[in-house]
């Protein structure tokens, strides 16, 4: 029997949900026919790992599973576009306990990559523009000795060790449609932060981690208002950095009070954990350890998914990187207005609610 569970996180502050909205969030419990033991997504203890959350937002644990069937996956987490975390499903990989520091420094040791810092981009900074370079043993070297709040981000190590991928297996049991001539390495020093964003072509997603803890926050791509998203971009305006430290950060909920109606999911992702992000959601990471992870990406089967994906990646992209080298300081103060304007809506609809 598959047990679920949704409970209800949040906000005590000025700005909390209103009763009658309650009742669609608050715990529920149905059983159904299926074949795994899926430990479901509940709300989280305060002494949990995930520490204090000091203005809860209405955010609740993913269902985690040791091992699912495709039938199950499909109809329950594929579909309805939930995300999930397989415990198992790379366990059986060589790249399991093979892939270390040490490995990946034995075998591209000496190819040059960007590195990014932790500053959230501006209204003059292109998407995914390296902050610097250095060769790949230098930076393993340099993550290994403690906190360094430098991360590698999409980097295809397969391009320079095509022998590794014979160290992992597709998942095409639960989906098809891989990209499977860009599996891509992330990486990052402890500390290092990767911002609040959705994937700008829209693929789905199993990003499994190999070394190091990682904490992530997600949320559904209906969310964006929400999380105030700048137009023409993948972007959140606000800063979740450390949003779960009372005392140490960066997430001003006063200039961003409607980021309290945003509902979603939190995460520590340990070695071996596969997570499945669904096509088109938000997510933010913070390196609890220096570590890596590998995202296999699916581009949906859907033909709008595909269109709209495209049109993200070739349209909008290329208007906004235009228009950020012609004017930036305008583009920038109109999407800024455009970006509160749609959460003042989002929050008339949550105090009307």
């Amino acid at each position: 029997m598959i047990n679920r569970m949704a409970n209800l996180r949040y906000c005590r502050g000025k700005n909390r949900l209103s009763r009658n909205k309650t009742a669609y969030f608050l715990s529920f419990i149905s059983s159904q026919p299926g074949k795994n033991h899926v430990n479901h997504g509940s709300q989280l203890p305060l002494n949990t790992t995930f520490g204090r959350n000091f203005c809860s937002m209405d955010l609740q644990s993913i269902d985690t599973v040791a091992f699912i069937s495709s039938e199950d996956f499909r109809k329950n987490y594929y579909e309805p576009m939930r995300p999930l975390i397989i415990k198992d499903l790379v366990k059986q990989w060589p790249a399991y306990s093979k892939w270390n520091w040490d490995y990946f420094k034995s075998i591209i040791g000496d190819v040059k990559v960007g590195v990014y810092n932790n500053i959230k981009s501006d209204a003059y900074t292109p998407v995914n523009t390296a902050d610097g370079y250095m060769k790949f043993g230098e930076y393993i070297d340099m993550v290994r000795k403690g906190p360094a709040e430098w991360r590698i981000f999409l980097f295809n190590l397969f391009d320079h060790a095509p022998q590794i991928t014979k160290d992992f297996t597709w998942p095409e049991q639960y989906t098809k449609g891989f990209v499977k001539r860009y599996p891509m390495l992330f990486v990052g020093g402890q500390g290092s932060v990767t911002h609040m964003h959705f994937d700008i072509d829209l693929s789905h997603i199993f990003h499994t981690q190999f070394i190091g803890r990682k904490r992530v926050l997600l949320f559904p791509f209906e969310e964006q208002h929400k999380l105030y998203r700048k137009p023409w971009e993948v972007l959140s305006l606000v800063n979740f950095h450390k949003y779960f430290d009372k005392d140490d950060n960066k997430l001003d909920l006063q200039k961003y009070p409607a980021v309290k109606l945003a509902r979603g999911y939190e995460v520590i992702l340990e070695h071996g954990d596969t997570l499945f992000m669904p096509a088109g959601y938000w997510h933010h990471m913070e390196y609890i350890e220096s570590g890596f992870a590998m995202s296999l990406r699916a581009i949906q089967s859907a033909i709008t998914g595909k269109l709209k994906g495209a049109w993200y990646l070739f349209g909008m992209r290329g208007i906004d990187t235009f228009m950020k080298k012609t004017a930036p300081e305008w583009w920038y103060n109109y999407k800024k207005e455009k970006t509160f304007s749609a959460a003042e809506k989002e929050l008339e609809i949550g105090q009307s609610g």
